[in-house]
């Protein structure tokens, strides 16, 4: 059953949402139909007064269905779909009857559309509650009359930030923004929505903007006020998203156009930037990877079959830098308890100060109370004696990225370990495979690699040496979803996949300075294309010195089979010849003025000096960006990585490749196989072999082969 009819005594009819079959209740051609037609026979009764809608299921109403959404693909399928979806909300207000929301739980999108089309809103004090209009998230705007009916309730300037940031906000917190119009406990929802109905729903079973003579809170679009949010609201937004979401665009073209007519004419506006929203590219690309993959991720789809689940009461993090401080930090708000061991006694307490001042932060910024802080603090336990590590679940190694030190600490910690803990090696570019040959149980050891900085970033990539076993891998990803984190599993090799694919980006950047680019073309050209910095500014960040550390120990260990690029040739002048290791050192490619803003170092012009003829924006943009494509194509072919929306979610996750594009993958997906392996057939011939297509892809457009099923 999708829809539950009753009608009581007193003349109020109560529909509730109660979608069985499905995870949640959601909004599709199936149970709209149903609803439709529970609330036609409301309105068509003599004997009903009003109407109360609510839920059977702890959740009112998650938004739309995102299979259904992703599933039709043609602009007049969607235009029907969104059509039948505004005549719905249109029929419950001007029915002549007065509909309530009583909101218990969360509602969002779609769901919290049909509330605000209801003529009263009635949250349940739950605290676990979201109400909002997220849709922005994944590449939408509210499409069943949001951003027509929240700008007409709580005015534009307060609406807009809802609407372009995708707010989700508690049910008191909803209250005080004017989103409902009250909150009360659980258990007397229902009583007050009766109540309400029975004493005030006659006379306000219009809505206020149906009314002769409404006007915006706030002030007219046409004004000067209005002027100065939209004027300011597209200047961020440019500077913002350069151009590559149209969502948020859309939004505010819906709110500017539409919030100027009368509501019919701006649900008109809403549905036909909708429409073009919905079976754009970046629509489909951002709800499966950020949806569908990530919720597949999070419920750990790739864990082995038949390994019970694994409790973790104990960790062990070798190596109290900021990253193993951040790991630490991570696992202590996951209620483990914490051995964070170090060299030495004061470096192992830099590392839980690191972590305490992060707690710290937020008791200042009124998120933690002090007594949580203290809580978490006490979780964690300093110290440089490797007995401490006895009876710890899970050993994180953190140490840095030298083959000796990894083996030294895995042999002194697993001599303090139960046979059956697991060994995890936080390294971003050794092969697990070899760091392995130095542990007495390889079966029990595994890569855990975590991302900078590892407290706040959501990603674990997991990997899988040559001997790990069932066992270890699935219980390494009870560990990842205990750390409330993301995983992706990928198969061993030299930089594993996300730092393999990472380093392209980082590299194209100082191949093209090497080329005589101009450093502000290059980086300006990185964030015009959707990445979070440029690609100078991310060397500096992750540190040029240790960048030069990692090449040198991949010559090493390949022997005659390396081959030196630009890249090493810049690398070595930054870091041997000039000292400029990056932001650590307060210079690299970037000048750090204490107390100033970073600035590109002049110096820069002179070493490598720029080229007559500069290329255009856009051809920065695609070597910057395809170049990362074709790596991770490789690590599919050679089996790194397994499954496309695996490569796409450890991208956008990882290293914060452009959602817009849908990862990876995704950016091949949206251009076509057969016209990007041409682009980058062009773009070998012209720079270089890394940009050949790999065999895998030319075999896939001469079978018209997809990575995703339209």
């Amino acid at each position: 059953m999708t829809i539950d009819y009753t009608t009581g005594a007193d003349g109020i009819a109560t529909l509730t949402w109660n979608m069985a079959d499905a995870p949640m209740n959601v909004l599709n051609e199936r149970s709209m139909a149903a609803f439709g037609e529970a609330a036609r026979k409301a309105v068509a009764d003599p004997q009903v007064k009003g109407v109360i809608i609510t839920s059977a299921r702890p959740e009112f109403i998650v938004g739309a269905d995102l299979n259904m959404m992703l599933a039709i693909e043609d602009a007049p399928g969607m235009m029907r779909f969104v059509t039948d979806l505004h005549a719905l909300m249109r029929g419950i207000e001007t029915g002549g009857k007065s509909f309530v929301a009583a909101i218990n739980g969360t509602a969002l999108g779609g769901g919290y559309e049909l509330a605000l089309a209801c003529h009263r809103r009635i949250a349940a004090d739950n605290p676990k509650a979201l109400i909002g209009l997220p849709e922005v998230g994944i590449g939408l705007l509210p499409g069943g009359g949001g951003t027509q009916r929240l700008p007409r309730m709580i005015g534009v300037r307060n609406a807009l930030p809802m609407l372009l940031e995708g707010k989700k906000l508690t049910p008191a917190k909803a209250l005080a923004a004017g989103m409902v119009d009250e909150v009360v406990p659980a258990g007397e929802l229902l009583a007050r929505a009766r109540a309400w109905l029975l004493k005030d729903g006659a006379a306000n079973a219009v809505q206020p903007w149906d009314r002769k003579g409404f006007k915006l809170p706030g002030g007219p679009v046409q004004s000067p006020a209005g002027y100065e949010t939209f004027t300011a609201g597209n200047a961020m937004l440019r500077e913002k998203t350069f151009g590559n979401y149209p969502a948020p665009a859309a939004i505010m073209s819906c709110v500017y156009n539409g919030c100027q007519v009368d509501i019919e004419t701006g649900c008109k506006v809403e549905m036909r930037e909708f429409v073009k929203l919905a079976v754009g590219a970046e629509a489909k690309n951002m709800i499966r990877s950020l949806f569908f993959g990530i919720t597949a991720a999070n419920k750990l789809s790739a864990r082995p079959q038949g390994v019970a689940t694994a409790a973790y009461r104990k960790v062990g993090i070798l190596g109290a830098g900021m990253m193993g401080a951040g790991i630490a930090c991570a696992a202590a708000e996951a209620g483990l308890d914490v051995v964070l061991l170090d060299t030495s006694a004061d470096l192992a307490a830099r590392g839980k100060a690191y972590a305490d001042a992060c707690w710290a932060k937020q008791v200042q910024q009124g998120r933690m109370s002090e007594a949580d802080r203290a809580k978490l603090a006490a979780r964690i336990r300093p110290t440089s004696d490797f007995a401490a590590l006895d009876g710890c679940d899970i050993v994180v190694e953190a140490v840095f990225e030298d083959r000796a030190l990894k083996a030294e600490v895995t042999r002194k910690a697993e001599a303090m370990l139960a046979p059956t803990a697991v060994f995890a090696s936080n390294t971003s570019t050794l092969p697990i495979t070899g760091l392995a040959q130095a542990s007495a149980r390889p079966a029990n050891f595994i890569g855990l690699h975590f991302f900078s900085p590892a407290e706040k970033m959501p990603l674990v990539e997991i990997i899988r040496g040559q001997a790990t076993s069932d066992d270890c891998l699935a219980r390494a990803m009870d560990f990842v979803k205990a750390l409330r984190k993301t995983p992706i599993v990928v198969n061993d090799s030299r930089g594993f996949y996300t730092s393999r694919v990472f380093s392209t980006y980082v590299g194209e950047g100082l191949t093209l300075l090497a080329e005589g680019v101009k450093p502000a073309l290059i980086d300006n050209a990185g964030r015009m294309a959707g990445m979070p910095v440029g690609p100078l500014a991310l060397a500096d960040e992750v540190s040029l010195e240790l960048m030069a550390r990692i090449r040198r120990q991949t010559a090493a260990d390949l022997g005659a089979a390396y081959v030196r690029s630009a890249i090493d040739e810049v690398c070595d002048r930054m870091v041997d010849q000039l000292a400029r290791l990056g932001k650590k050192a307060g210079k690299g490619f970037y000048d750090y003025p204490q107390g100033g803003t970073k600035r590109l170092w002049p110096g820069l012009a002179e070493i490598w000096p720029a080229a007559a003829q500069q290329p255009d924006v856009a051809e920065v943009k695609r070597r910057l960006m395809f170049i990362q494509s074709l790596e991770t194509v490789r690590c599919m072919e050679e089996g790194v990585v397994t499954a496309a929306i695996d490569a796409d979610v450890g991208a956008i996750l990882g290293w914060g490749f452009p959602p817009f594009l849908g990862g990876p993958i995704g950016q091949i997906h949206s251009r076509g196989i057969a016209a990007f392996v041409s682009d980058c057939e062009e773009l070998a011939r012209r720079h270089g072999p890394r940009f050949a297509p790999p065999e895998l892809l030319r075999k896939m457009a001469r079978e018209n082969e997809l990575f995703y099923q339209r």
